[in-house]
């Protein structure tokens, strides 16, 4: 068997949540394999809607092995209030549930450097959520990070000691007050709740799973065009969030990518600063916005809205190895009687096809085409055949312009409200 991926096209926000839900009956495994409670996967069902930030999306099916990789980092407070409220939804956490030992854990200490470094930035700001990923990241790769195998050790106090007296030095550059005790104690409280978890050595686990004919789906998180190397930067996250890092974050060989799933919207939003070259500031923005219930499902923050970016869906499709599409929201693009779509980019006084080294100094002018709209309500339709033409056209231009199918289209926020163009799992 193969391990397929399953990641966002876009800025993040595309619906990766509802799509592995919907998936998840095909996979034995769905295994997260990078970011941590900056995520907010959205999944919504029997009338409930649901918010996971840490968790794989696949954890409300019976039956099917949830594992966090170690290319995650944990914050344990919000952990805990994750697998709390799942617990009282009756979902068997313990069972369906394990953890990678070399997962990074984010301290209380790494959201105080986190706020104060981005309040410090002033009008630069990245946009952080302010969930400390950043920090933990830069203690990972700086090789001063506590992972949840730590925990195990009789000296995880005393090394965690050690972590928090660095970041208090840290944090006396910065005019900045804070308490840390106070955040302290949901945090050893969430370490006791992840002792009683199920803790694994998942780079094994994961390939067992693929020698012994398991199938595995790799749920990423935030977009391809936030990647740290990859992504506008240093507008982006702190980990790798294309197909590559699927290898990285779960310890599988890059010989065992299968099919490899590429999520995006019908338009384009953002969270934060960054560029954003289709974005719209009038009343057509506000619109999409408000159609889309365009909020983040993190941070609460009102997402900046734009029409549908080919160059940049192009370079994240190439980049990821992407074999077959997701459109998701198309809903909300009912009413408009023309939607416009960017095509090209004017940049340095030429017109360009693909999304160039500096996109933060230099303007980016979006060359766009325009379509028929329509005027339907797409939220009901569950018969391919009888979608509006207008909207048929519209998949069709996209499949052109990408040289990839639109396998799955999501026409409203329930897992119901997903149609599936053709038979492609074998």
């Amino acid at each position: 068997m193969k391990v397929d991926v399953l990641l966002g096209l876009q800025w993040g926000d595309e619906g990766k949540g509802k799509v592995v839900d919907v998936l998840t009956p095909r996979y034995d495994v769905i295994a997260r394999f990078q970011g941590g409670p900056n995520a907010g996967h959205t999944l919504e069902f029997e009338g409930t809607k649901h918010v996971l930030h840490t968790i794989p999306s696949g954890i409300f099916h019976d039956g099917k092995s949830n594992v966090i990789g170690n290319g995650v980092v944990i914050d344990p407070v919000v952990f805990k209030k994750e697998i709390d409220a799942l617990v009282s939804r009756g979902v068997n956490v313990k069972s369906n549930l394990k953890i990678s030992r070399k997962a990074h854990l984010i301290i209380p200490s790494h959201r105080l450097i986190d706020a104060a470094s981005e309040a410090a930035k002033g009008k630069e700001k990245i946009g952080s959520t302010l969930k400390g990923i950043g920090p933990a990241y830069m203690d990972k790769t700086g090789r001063n990070g506590l992972r949840v195998g730590d925990i195990e050790h009789p000296d995880f106090l005393s090394n965690y000691k050690k972590l928090v007296d660095k970041h208090i030095a840290i944090l006396k550059q910065y005019d900045f007050e804070y308490d840390l005790p106070a955040m302290e104690q949901g945090f050893f409280e969430g370490i006791a709740m992840l002792n009683d978890l199920t803790l694994i050595d998942s780079e094994y686990e994961l390939n067992r799973n693929v020698r012994n004919g398991q199938s595995v789906l790799a749920e990423g998180a935030q977009g391809s065009l936030l990647d740290i190397d990859f992504g506008s930067y240093p507008f982006v996250t702190s980990s790798h969030t294309v197909t590559a890092g699927t290898c990285i974050g779960l310890g599988v060989p890059p010989s065992s990518i299968g099919e490899v799933y590429g999520i995006f919207k019908a338009y384009c939003t953002r969270v934060g600063s960054g560029p954003f070259p289709t974005e719209l500031f009038d009343e057509t923005g506000e619109t999409l916005r408000k159609r889309g219930n365009e909020f983040g499902s993190t941070t609460g923050r009102a997402r900046r809205c734009g029409w549908l970016d080919l160059p940049a869906l192009n370079y994240a499709i190439m980049l990821n190895g992407v074999t077959q599409l997701i459109m998701m929201k198309s809903d909300v693009l009912s009413g408009f009687d023309q939607i416009k779509v960017c095509t090209h980019y004017k940049y340095r006084g030429k017109v360009i096809d693909y999304v160039p080294y500096d996109v933060v100094n230099e303007p980016i002018e979006p060359v766009y085409e325009e379509l028929e709209g329509w005027s339907e309500d797409l939220t009901g339709y569950n018969d391919l055949e009888k979608l509006p033409q207008a909207f048929l056209n519209y998949i069709s231009y996209i499949e052109n312009a990408t040289g990839l199918p639109i396998t799955i289209l999501s026409v409203g926020p329930d897992r119901k409200q997903t149609m599936v163009r053709e038979e492609v799992f074998k």
